[in-house]
């Protein structure tokens, strides 16, 4: 019985090891064999929040945090960020990719701008996308920064969903998740 189970546990560690060539190492991208570039470990969206959460304020910042990791395998090239619950025109917020910005660090912990590269916003689709210029690395929280012309014109939670993509001309995104922001008029009473 006793070798019996030595037999086996033998044979599942070489079965372990042996698979051990298939699996990334750290610092490795995993990139498949039609050049579709993936994350080891993808970033971590890690707050959402704004700086002004009236309804119809101006001048609000919308900012989202988001830590690469250590062995995230890749930088982080490109961010997504799309508001999900915009079916009608006072729930929709537009932004202002020209005033777009990011940083190192969080809000309370800002450090050294990040240049960015192009930075689009698609009214129809209610998405923009941020590309770092160059990419931000592994190892490294950034916070960016997005400008709405102005809030929504009604009060309630909004969802954006926040997609990273690694460098390459296929690479594919992973969702990071949803940041949620609260807007409510209770300073506007003229406007209920």
């Amino acid at each position: 019985m006793n070798r019996k189970l030595s037999t086996k546990f033998g044979m599942a560690l070489a079965a372990v090891l042996g698979l051990g060539g298939l699996a990334p190492s750290i610092g490795q991208a995993v990139q498949l064999a039609d050049g579709t570039v993936y994350f080891v470990q993808p970033p971590r969206l890690v707050a959402a929040a704004t700086n002004r959460s009236n309804t119809l304020a101006a001048r609000a910042t919308y900012y989202f945090t988001i830590e690469v990791p250590e062995d995230s395998g890749e930088p982080l090239q490109r961010v997504v960020i799309n508001q999900r619950d915009s079916t009608t025109a006072p729930r929709r917020v537009l932004f202002n990719p020209e005033a777009s910005f990011a940083f190192v660090g969080t809000r309370g912990d800002r450090g050294a701008d990040l240049p960015l590269g192009e930075t689009v916003f698609d009214r129809e689709t209610q998405t923009i996308a941020l590309t770092f210029d160059p990419p931000v690395p592994s190892g490294t929280t950034v916070t960016i920064g997005l400008r709405p012309r102005r809030n929504p014109q009604i009060d309630g939670t909004y969802l954006f969903r926040v997609e990273a993509f690694p460098p390459g001309d296929v690479a594919h995104g992973q969702v990071l998740g949803f940041g949620r922001l609260r807007f409510d008029g209770r300073d506007r009473p003229f406007l209920r």
